[in-house]
């Protein structure tokens, strides 16, 4: 199996050994040194082969909002998780419409971080549920990213073509489960679950699962 190559770059060396510490015990990761601001993850990504970069919010001489701006317009890799102490719903506003693939907090669970990671590696995303949560109220105040319109009309019946069981999933994933607990709770298999969700993706024109979880709570189907 080749190995998902992840940087961490947080300004705090304590806090970004602590997450390397956690990584390396991974078979399928490999660590490479990462940076303590902004500019050291743009440069970062510009020099070494990254799959997944987990980015501070706040750091000296560019922030992480920025660096993830400049990181995601460059290419698709690497897939950027921002991770952030501080639950503001602004930060999950502005990280999605920057374009990371993940936001979740510093005290996440560590099964969580790494389930992230390898989700993000192969092209999914991911948001804490909390954070969710946050990025739904931002919608409702009408704070929507810029790139990421609400539902229109034309949305709104392709929505209504959806299948049942299609709608059972996007509205799991709006409440920010993975796809394993989607399985377990319609009693269905995982690989099912992965097939709904390219389809939603599709049918919905969504980029990714952030932009199902935006466009479900737009569209009102979590309430």
């Amino acid at each position: 199996m080749t190995p998902i190559n992840v940087a961490v770059v947080d300004d705090q060396p304590l806090v970004a050994s602590a997450f390397e510490m956690l990584l390396s015990d991974e078979p399928d990761f490999r660590v490479l040194d990462g940076g303590r601001t902004g500019r050291d993850a743009v440069r970062l990504c510009r020099t070494q082969p990254l799959d997944v970069l987990l980015l501070d919010i706040r750091m000296p001489d560019m922030d992480g909002l920025a660096a993830t701006r400049a990181i995601t317009h460059a290419g698709p890799r690497p897939r950027v998780i921002v991770l952030t102490t501080f639950n503001v719903d602004s930060y999950v506003v502005e990280a999605v419409a920057a374009g990371a693939a993940g936001f979740l907090l510093k005290d996440c669970e560590p099964t969580e971080l790494l389930a992230a990671i390898r989700a993000v590696h192969t092209g999914g995303a991911v948001i804490s549920p909390t954070a969710t949560t946050h990025l739904f109220d931002a919608y409702r105040r009408g704070r929507t990213p810029p790139d990421q319109p609400p539902p229109d009309t034309a949305t709104h019946r392709t929505l209504a073509r959806l299948s049942p069981r299609e709608l059972d999933v996007l509205g799991s994933i709006a409440t920010g489960h993975t796809n394993s607990e989607i399985a377990g709770q319609l009693g269905i298999a995982e690989t099912t679950v992965k097939t709904h969700v390219r389809n939603l993706l599709t049918k919905l024109d969504c980029r990714d699962r952030v932009a199902l979880v935006v466009l479900a709570h737009a569209a009102g189907l979590v309430r």
